[in-house]
């Protein structure tokens, strides 16, 4: 009995080596995937940061399946996002409020959210009607905050009181702001429903926009493609009118220079997401910001 139960132990012992063997095994081949994948999501970036390289390039999206390893590349306008700092220094809370009422806060909390972002960004310690500024955060237990100057990035717009209210409504929230485009919404590169935000209309009406440039086939960055040449011309076709409305029209623009390139590494289904932030991608291209994402 007593040496069955020794070789009992000893299974044990032996099966739980494995498996700890087996677990440094696959740590180690993560990392090393990861590291490849992270390396070819690079090949990835020089590519799409390439001026002469079109955004509907097929270049930009290659697999090869005999090693798993390839890269799927973005090219994206930052202009089809809203630039957050741009809306706080024209002083157009009323485009924050139509954003945060869009999304289903009620009108007061709409407010107290907006009033909080410009009171983060403006150079004065006076908090607006349903704002925030210094008290209001130190009441909170966190000092030297607000920053009083615009936004650096994203993430300090977390930092703003509300904010975690309108993560919880909208957790992509981030896919409607930047920092860095031109400052008002590309009338050619942006979504319906930011575009019916922006000229508060419904987003039937303002897929009018996206639907011409797209052109005949309804597929973008095909040769029928017809984009706006002109802003009043789009503006017209979302029934804006500019003299009675000069808020409105100044929310658009054409022709952002800024532009988003995103790549995704993939090594045996390990991958590793590299975002580069470029001005002037066409001209000389300037850096403005890099990150680097594990995708799970």
């Amino acid at each position: 009995m007593a040496v069955i139960w020794l070789i009992a132990i000893l299974s044990l012992a032996c099966m739980s080596a494995l498996r700890v063997i087996s677990f440094d095994m696959e740590i180690a081949a993560s990392k090393i995937h990861g590291s490849r994948a992270r390396q070819i999501a690079e090949m990835g970036i020089a590519l799409g940061s390439n001026p002469l390289v079109d955004r509907s390039d097929p270049i930009l999206h290659q697999f090869d399946e005999s090693t798993g390893e390839g890269f799927d590349v973005r090219i994206i306008s930052e202009g089809e996002r809203f630039n957050i700092n741009a809306i706080i220094l024209r002083n157009d809370s009323a485009l924050l409020h139509e954003i945060f009422i869009r999304w289903g806060m009620e009108i007061e909390d709409a407010q107290n959210v907006a009033d909080a972002l410009i009171d983060w960004v403006d150079d004065n310690d006076e908090a607006g009607l349903n704002g925030a500024e210094v008290e209001e955060y130190e009441a909170a237990g966190r000092i030297n905050q607000p920053f009083n100057r615009p936004f650096y990035s994203l993430s300090e717009m977390r930092l703003v009181r509300g904010m975690d209210f309108v993560e919880s409504l909208r957790p992509d929230w981030r896919d409607w702001f930047t920092v860095w485009s031109g400052g008002g919404l590309d009338v050619n590169e942006a979504p319906a429903e930011l575009i019916a935000a922006a000229a508060e209309i419904t987003v039937e009406e303002a897929d009018i926009i996206p639907e011409s440039v797209r052109g005949i086939d309804g597929i973008r960055d095909t040769d029928d493609d017809v984009p706006f040449e002109n802003l009043s011309d789009a503006l017209a076709l979302l029934g804006v009118d500019v003299d009675s409305r000069p808020d409105l029209s100044d929310r658009f623009a054409l022709g952002d220079t800024t532009t988003r390139v995103e790549s995704i590494g993939t090594v045996s289904g390990t991958k590793r997401k590299i975002t580069v932030i470029l001005r002037n991608r066409t001209g000389k291209p300037a850096l403005l910001e890099r990150t680097e994402e594990i995708i799970p």
